[in-house]
């Protein structure tokens, strides 16, 4: 069966954990300890030698098992209406081979799902990481009132190859992904034919890749992944490269017509800036273990940040993303009492004019 489960008990039932099939492939573990956290669970951390799997995207093809995921099916003449009055992307006229990111805001502009939207015979798929999943559904089909549109989960496995092109079997769909990582395609298989489909990839050149390596990836492109690198007051604008700008399409569409949490959108954008930002950290190698996740960041005795996905990378060591206070950027920091450094490069530049300030200002100098 492409879709395993296994059961584990918690206070009152036993309930199913999704395990992948891939997770039998010789040398698959599972993320440990620490690691172990919201995004990693059910599918390879890496298959035995998780620094040497990275190097795999500069010389071949990764193949990296996303199945964990889930997917929402959206189907129906009033779907891109549907959508686009609900999502902070702009889909209203998305034909088919379009693909970006979107989020789900609440009336505070504050984030409560992230997904990737993909097009295919005029169907909208969302796929989400499995936290998100029930709750988002949920709130999708409570929704729909009187649009003709179908919500319903779609029987999808999700595989990422990050490195060289390689033929593609039939598939659901596949993506090139915008982000600023190296060249990646997200592939969707039918459940049922998940394993013949990613044996045909190997057979193709690609290269069993554990997720570990991705995420190292991910790290450095600045990408959050929702249960580590995000709190309940994350606004989108805290992740500068999801604010769409000019060819880039991001999860937000700064012009796009109302939906829920618009407001707080508008107003960061023309009067000010998110008081947090995600940044990259370089952490110390030599300490004897690597802060976890959701971890305070301090600069003296002042809590200035909080500490996302911690992972270590081929050629910079333990690397992570945080969101730290604006103010505090060029301060010194330190988690448990040991240094960690924001890499310069992360640090976002301005981006926007911030036309309300700027009108404010020059209403300011004429009084």
């Amino acid at each position: 069966m492409a879709n395993e489960h296994s059961e584990v008990a918690n206070d009152t039932n036993l309930v199913p954990v999704y395990v992948s099939p891939l997770l039998s492939r010789h040398g698959a573990a599972e993320a440990q300890d620490d690691a172990a956290v919201a995004g990693t669970e059910g599918v390879a951390w890496h298959y035995g030698s998780p620094l040497v799997e990275q190097r795999i995207f500069d010389t071949g093809t990764g193949l990296i098992d996303r199945s964990n995921r889930k997917v929402i099916r959206v189907d129906g003449p009033d779907a891109p209406a549907f959508l686009n009055n609900i999502l902070s992307q702009k889909v209203d006229e998305a034909g088919d081979g379009f693909t970006a990111r979107a989020l789900d805001l609440d009336a505070q502009g504050r984030i409560q799902h992230t997904m990737m939207i993909s097009v295919v015979d005029g169907v909208f798929y969302l796929d989400t990481s499995a936290a998100e999943f029930d709750s988002l559904l949920t709130y999708l089909q409570r929704m729909i009132f009187w649009s003709e549109v179908t919500v319903e989960e779609a029987d999808i496995a999700l595989v990422t190859l990050i490195g060289r092109e390689i033929p593609l079997p039939e598939v659901v769909f596949h993506r090139v992904v915008d982000w600023s990582g190296p060249q990646r395609i997200d592939i969707a298989f039918d459940r049922a034919s998940f394993e013949s489909g990613v044996d045909k990839l190997l057979e193709a050149g690609a290269q069993l890749t554990g997720l570990m390596a991705y995420w190292a990836e991910r790290v450095k492109a600045l990408e959050p992944e929702p249960g580590p690198d995000l709190d309940d007051k994350t606004i989108p604008h805290e992740i500068p490269q999801w604010i769409g700008r000019g060819e880039r399409l991001g999860a937000v569409h700064l012009t796009k017509g109302c939906y829920r949490g618009q407001e707080t959108v508008a107003r960061v954008d023309n009067l000010g800036r998110s008081p947090r930002v995600m940044v990259l950290l370089h952490l110390d190698g030599s300490a004897p273990t690597s802060p976890a996740p959701g971890a305070e960041i301090t600069s003296g005795t002042r809590t200035v940040g909080r500490l996302g996905t911690v992972v270590h990378d081929a050629d910079f060591g333990p690397i992570a993303l945080a969101l730290i206070k604006r103010s505090a950027l060029d301060s010194d920091l330190t988690i448990d009492d040991v240094a960690v450094n924001v890499d310069p490069d992360s640090i976002p530049a301005e981006e926007s004019e911030q036309l309300g300030k700027a009108a404010i200002n020059r209403l300011r100098g004429k009084d």
